[in-house]
């Protein structure tokens, strides 16, 4: 069972945003890149990226998604009280 994984993120206001931005990462562009051009998280800064974390450190919407992915996979867009994300985890213990 996976115990950390290491992830980044995209955050924005609306669903619209989101398909868009999902629909970049998914088209080839840059997920980093993407984060740092839209996403609302200081993470953007960082291309999203939110370090390793275990279960219990996120809300609940957002852990069951990414806890979910494999290893390079990218999330469709959820939305959590913050906003609308799309998850990419970069590697998993």
């Amino acid at each position: 069972m996976v115990k950390k994984i290491l992830a980044s993120h995209i955050l924005v206001k609306t669903e619209s945003e989101a398909n868009v931005a999902c629909y970049d990462v998914s088209h080839g562009k840059d997920f980093g890149e993407v984060a740092k051009a839209v996403s609302i998280c200081p993470s953007k800064k960082k291309s999203g990226n939110l370090g390793w974390f275990s279960r219990g450190k996120m809300v609940k919407e957002f852990e069951k998604v990414a806890f979910s992915l494999k290893k390079g996979e990218i999330s469709e867009p959820f939305k959590t009280q913050f906003g609308w994300h799309i998850v990419k985890v970069m590697d998993t213990q």
